[in-house]
């Protein structure tokens, strides 16, 4: 009974540890010490990350991507990417498969009791896409009740849709591009996104636009790098290259260049 007990409570123990171990915070030691840093992100998200033919190969590219690259030369270390699909970008940070996730994540409160952020580097804007030939049906909000709306799946968009377009019916995928091919033909009336994005859609796809109506901002328009709770020190390294990439005018050079590139279909 005495060994039972002991077991039952080494069991517990090792529980309680591996639990704690993956709430750990991660510091800029730990990242130096194994000489890389795992950044959880996506792949269609352009201009800020997403898949394009460079030389021949499928490149992960955009303004994203080009921070982590100034984050991991801040650090002095190797830049590894994980690419997934958005809902799960944020998981593989808790769980400690990634150090820190850069893919135009919005802060928001409660995102904020999980997740520890950086500054804002960059401010968003929500809108609508609708086809060019229904501009004229789709004036409001209130114009797409009974009508299908999407938009990516564990994203604030998400959420935004809900709220501000309540009449209407909101699906959720997990793509951003599949979104755009069921607008396209017909299944989706609307795509709720954010304008860089949508701005980027639409100039290659010339039978769609922007809706002629304004989504209200709701207070999740930064964007940061999340990483786990307790991330004290390295909140400060990113936090450093977050100041010096807004005050250089970088940040806003790499979404320039991030428009020259075509999207991977």
């Amino acid at each position: 009974m005495k060994k039972f007990c002991f077991i039952l409570t080494a069991l517990v123990v090792t529980c309680f540890l591996v639990a704690c171990s993956g709430s750990q915070g991660v510091s800029p030691k730990t990242i130096k010490e194994k000489k890389k840093i795992v950044v959880a992100t996506e792949s269609e998200f352009a201009p800020f990350e997403f898949k394009s033919l460079v030389n021949g190969k499928d490149t992960l590219v955009g303004a994203d991507i080009e921070l982590a690259k100034a984050i991991g030369e801040k650090l002095g270390v190797k830049v590894e990417f994980s690419v997934m699909s958005f809902d799960n970008v944020l998981a593989n940070v808790q769980s400690g498969k990634a150090d820190i996730a850069i893919a135009g994540i919005s802060v928001t409160d409660e995102r904020k009791k999980v997740y520890d952020f950086s500054d804002s580097y960059y401010t968003s804007e929500n809108v609508v896409i609708v086809k060019k030939d229904k501009v004229n049906d789709y004036t409001s909000t209130d114009s797409l009740a009974k009508q299908t709306v999407g938009t990516q799946k564990g994203s604030v968009q998400e959420t935004v849709a809900k709220k501000q377009i309540p009449k209407a019916s909101v699906v959720s995928l997990s793509s951003n591009g599949e979104m755009i091919n069921e607008l396209k033909s017909g299944q989706l009336q609307a795509v709720v996104l954010e304008k860089a994005i949508a701005e980027g859609y639409i100039a290659q796809n010339d039978d769609l636009t922007l809706a002629n109506f304004n989504l209200k901002s709701d207070g999740t328009d930064a964007y940061a790098v999340a990483t786990r709770k307790g991330s004290d020190d390295l909140l400060k390294e990113i936090n450093a290259v977050i100041k010096e990439t807004k005050d250089s005018g970088k940040f806003d050079q790499w979404l320039k260049e991030a428009s020259t590139y075509e999207q991977s279909k």
